[in-house]
């Protein structure tokens, strides 16, 4: 990536732009090709989710995720560049891509401030091959025209676009200070639906194909022939409403309620959008360092203290759920540490306390070497234990004949990158896939001997009321 030392704030006009923009379009016509010209700018406190309500679109992609307990938010909406892969070298292949893209990209203004820079937002789903009909492909990249991030205190705007030596520049220039003022001064809009107390709370009807209990009672058989060791099974429940389904309403519930998550929601701009509040943190890089986790067993929360505690007590002296937590962890260590990756952890797991459950967990840290890139580190992770088995290919090769239903982007892998090596990716479960006035609620469990049908139900049922409460909220 060229980094131009040129500050748009600094001189700001018509004519400094359009300057600007002549070189990005002789700087093209010299290469043959189109250049990705990213503008970042620091401005005034903006709520990136308000401003994703204000500009949505129904059709326009976006992607958005936030952690509201840390106080990080990104949104990105409409599409700069795009590419899609499928089959094995799916990582592989978005990563030649993203290096492409940044080999033809020019930026300036507050490149290296909090969120910088072009971010390119993916979506990996479970499986690196899709079936007909599926809403979302294999894997899907895309740098968005307009982003707006904070971090803390700071809030950073990015508008990418493509300048091609055939480009209009009076048409492009005036386009880009329009966006250019707006962030400015951005002015919030309700979007349609929107609007608080418009609505009354809509009414489902649910629908669910098959016992789950029966599914856990034949994965225990296959256990126990010795078929593999660990299995995760998902139920998805299709729910049909009374109402149109705002995916940006409901997100605003999950954050709401779900603070210590990622909250988030991927649209493909053809409708349907897929959105949740994921606990499980998949992989992050920053500055050099990568951070993972082994997050399975989990129990319920407690009415009051003490029987949080209790309840808390009993996950942490459950020989199912610490065998299944470090089955976890020693997979994680096991697809790492060929990458050359020397990594940290504590030898007893944490608990991980949600608004509803509460989980064992270990935080799992390491240097990231030179050659190692964070996709690296996402194809040899993905799926993990939690979402998939083990041995994996074992059990994520029974999944599709046990579970009945294709699971798309639950369980797969979502989040962003940036010009600089690091990234966010989290693994999308307590998940729905919108689409008017339906939505697909998933959850799922992970089965292991000692596993009972029931108790895996139950499990299951107390993952589905976070977000029917989030879709039931007017």
């Amino acid at each position: 990536m060229t980094i131009l030392p040129i500050h748009p704030a600094q001189n700001a006009s018509p004519d400094a732009l359009r300057a600007f923009l002549t070189q990005c379009r002789d700087a093209a016509v010299r290469a043959g090709r189109a250049k990705l010209v990213s503008i970042s700018l620091a401005v005034d406190a903006l709520d990136p989710l308000a401003v994703l309500e204000s500009i949505f679109e129904p059709g326009e992609p976006h992607f958005y995720t936030e952690r509201p307990g840390i106080e990080t938010a990104i949104a990105g909406a409409e599409v700069a560049v795009a590419f899609e892969a499928k089959g094995p070298e799916r990582f592989a292949a978005v990563q030649s891509f993203v290096d492409e893209t940044l080999a033809q990209t020019i930026a300036v203004g507050d490149v290296n401030a909090p969120f910088g820079g072009p971010h390119f937002f993916a979506g990996f789903a479970f499986r690196d091959e899709v079936e007909a009909g599926e809403r979302f492909p294999a894997a899907r990249v895309f740098v968005p025209r307009w982003q707006v991030a904070k971090a803390g205190t700071t809030t950073t705007a990015v508008a990418n676009f493509l300048v091609a030596p055939e480009v209009d520049l009076t048409a492009l220039a005036d386009r880009v200070w329009r966006a250019h003022a707006k962030f400015k001064g951005f002015r919030y809009r309700e979007a349609d639906g929107m609007e608080s107390g418009e609505q009354a709370a809509p009414c489902f009807t649910t629908a669910e194909a098959g016992d789950y209990r029966v599914v856990v009672a034949r994965a225990l058989e296959r256990i126990g022939s010795g078929e593999f060791r660990k299995i995760v099974l998902a139920r998805a429940l299709d729910l049909q409403a009374d109402q149109p389904l705002h995916p940006l309403r409901v997100l605003n519930g999950l954050r709401q309620r779900f603070p210590d998550c990622y909250s988030f929601s991927f649209a493909n701009g053809d409708g349907p959008s897929f959105i949740g509040a994921s606990p499980e943190r998949l992989v992050r890089v920053s500055k050099g360092v990568l951070e993972t986790e082994a997050l399975a067993g989990s129990i319920r929360r407690g009415a009051g203290a003490s029987e949080d505690a209790a309840l808390a007590a009993v996950l942490r002296g459950s020989e199912k759920d610490l065998r299944e937590q470090r089955d976890v962890l020693d997979d994680i260590v096991a697809r790492l540490t060929p990458l050359g990756l020397e990594l940290e952890f504590s030898p007893e797991p944490q608990l991980r306390r949600l608004a509803n459950v509460q989980h064992l967990n270990t935080a799992v840290r390491a240097a990231l070497p030179d050659a190692v890139r964070l996709l690296d580190v996402l194809a040899a992770l993905h799926p993990t234990p939690a979402v998939g088995g083990s041995p994996r290919e074992a059990a994520v090769g029974c999944i599709r004949e046990l579970e009945g239903f294709p699971r798309g982007l639950y369980a797969g892998a979502l989040g962003w990158l940036n010009a600089r090596g690091g990234g966010e990716f989290f693994v999308g479960i307590r998940s729905a896939l919108v689409e008017g006035a339906t939505a697909r609620v998933y959850a799922g469990a992970g089965i292991v001997a000692g596993s009972t049908p029931e108790k895996e139900f139950a499990e299951t049922e107390l993952k589905f009321n976070a977000m029917r409460d989030a879709l039931l909220t007017p």
